[in-house]
């Protein structure tokens, strides 16, 4: 059985993957009506007259929807069309109310554009076909209904983007890689919440294997994965069936399929359409879109700094390295975070090397992103700053941050407003009511090291005799005798003057 990797284990096949991926815009109101996108309400109570096409109504595009599709088009470097065409995409189906869907065809309004991704340590760039404005469809259900399904209209109308690559992608890792960059990025230029689990983002898979050099293979399309652990299991299951089906002499037949999470397979659904299927034509009831050259000069101003080139300024402004500047600049709210700290007085290199490590790993363990860390970045930086100035090691600063973290926990339900005081003495008033300073003083640990040195004879001797681990077990005994408080730079120091 073949690996999804470029070149699977006998070398015979390429995997060939590209991307579509619905952004749902975050604007308050539908593309082409005023009825709310409001996620959770009971079913159809935000389908008005134009979401479901009756006789006489007409849409009215959403001016906002179009704002954060020039915005996400600046972001990508791609050209915005200074004209575009709303077209009627046909098909029927149960949760298509009007019978056709309200896309963009042969003139999107971004056209062109990529995203650089990271896989592994390699850099790669995934070039972007176009991204185009249209309605979402409303949602069928079939659960608790007897056997019967039930159609929820609340989604129809809901504004999307939809962001389509070139077949450019040649693994499952690849893939993921590039649906991660896409979602950080849109949640970061402020035009998607990424919430996966509410649908808000995602993915289609187009996937295909053929010899290399070959034309390319045959298609199936894997329809709305929303977690990036399916997009992979997805297509990794696609790829050992293509290619095993063609080497038992069977053809691939084009066809959008689901992937069934519980399998950890993919089954078809139905037979894939082409364009012309859809009997594309423009839509009589929408004027062109007109996008004038001042109007994204304006969106560009507004533009928060990119990724790309924040990351760029991690590395030259605060030295750090590529990878500790690419983890600060993965999500907007992280960075930010990271930079209030550093306002604050902390040093930058061990500044990120805490938020990316001991402060992010509490926020995993509780289901938390940086927006809502209940340790301010002021607090992070003085307990920080305790650690550049010798007051306490960076062993017992993970203590201190576990009982500021309970504490402001414990408190946080209590406040309206937090207390700008509790910022600038939480840290100092743990250290001081656990005694946790770091011991510096040198007669102090002058008279440690000889006891310890009295006490271990042993590994004295084993350490001039050339055990290096002899040397690392006094240290070890030094820093138990102080309940890890001896400065551990002044233990070693001492430690080797005293050894000869």
């Amino acid at each position: 059985m073949q690996n999804s990797s470029p070149n699977s284990q006998s070398g015979q096949w390429e995997v060939v993957i590209g991307l579509e991926t619905h952004a749902q815009l975050n604007t308050q109101s539908k593309i082409f009506s005023g009825s709310s996108t409001h996620y959770g309400a009971a079913p159809n109570e935000q389908a008005s007259a134009v979401d479901i096409a009756l006789p006489g109504v007409l849409p009215v595009l959403n001016r906002g929807a179009v704002e954060r599709a020039i915005r996400f088009g600046l972001a990508v470097g791609a050209e915005i069309a200074p004209r575009s065409i709303f077209a009627r995409k046909n098909y029927f189906y149960p949760d298509l109310p009007k019978g056709y869907q309200i896309s963009q065809f042969e003139l999107p309004v971004v056209i062109g554009g990529g995203i650089t991704i990271l896989v592994g340590e390699q850099q790669k760039f995934v070039q972007l076909t176009r991204a185009h404005l249209e309605e979402d469809a409303g949602k069928s259900l079939h659960e608790n209904f007897h056997g019967k399904s039930g159609i929820d209209l609340n989604r129809a109308g809901t504004p999307l983007l939809e962001i389509v690559t070139e077949p450019v992608m040649h693994s499952a890792e690849e893939a993921v890689a590039y649906a991660k960059a896409l979602h950080a990025l849109v949640r970061w230029i402020d035009i998607c919440d990424g919430n996966m689990q509410e649908g808000s983002f995602r993915c289609d898979a187009n996937v295909s294997v053929r010899r290399p050099g070959e034309p390319l293979g045959t298609r199936r399309e894997i329809k709305n994965l929303n977690s990036f652990r399916f997009l992979q299991q997805a297509i990794e299951y696609e790829v050992r069936w293509q290619i095993e089906t063609l080497e038992d002499g069977g053809r691939i037949q084009q066809a959008t399929v689901l992937f069934d999470a519980d399998s950890g397979e993919t089954r078809a659904m139905r037979s894939k359409e082409d364009a012309q299927d859809y009997r594309y034509f423009p839509d009589p009831d929408l004027l062109p879109l007109e996008i004038s050259a001042q109007w994204i000069e304006d969106i560009k101003a507004k533009m928060p700094e990119l990724p790309q080139h924040m990351c760029a300024r991690f590395e030259r402004d605060y030295k750090l390295s590529t990878y500790d500047a690419a983890a600060l600049t993965a999500a907007r709210e992280t960075a930010t975070y990271y930079e209030q700290t550093v306002a604050e007085g902390a040093d930058a290199k061990l500044c990120a090397n805490w938020v990316t490590g001991e402060v992010f790993s509490y926020l995993n363990e509780q289901g938390k992103f940086f927006e809502s860390c209940p340790l301010s970045p002021a607090q992070l930086a003085r307990l920080l700053l305790r650690i550049s100035d010798g007051t306490i090691s960076g062993k017992i600063a993970k203590e201190v941050l576990k009982k500021m973290w309970d504490k402001v926990g414990m408190y946080a339900a209590m406040w309206k407003e937090r207390d700008p005081r509790f910022d600038e003495t939480l840290a100092d008033d743990i250290i001081k009511a656990e005694n946790l300073q770091q011991i510096s003083d040198p007669n102090e640990l002058e008279k440690l090291i000889n006891e310890v040195l009295a006490t271990n004879p042993k590994s004295v001797e084993e350490f001039r005799a050339g055990k290096e681990k002899a040397f690392q077990a006094l240290v070890g005994q030094a820093m138990k005798a102080t309940k890890g408080k001896a400065n551990p730079q002044q233990v070693n120091d001492l430690l080797r003057k005293k050894l000869g």
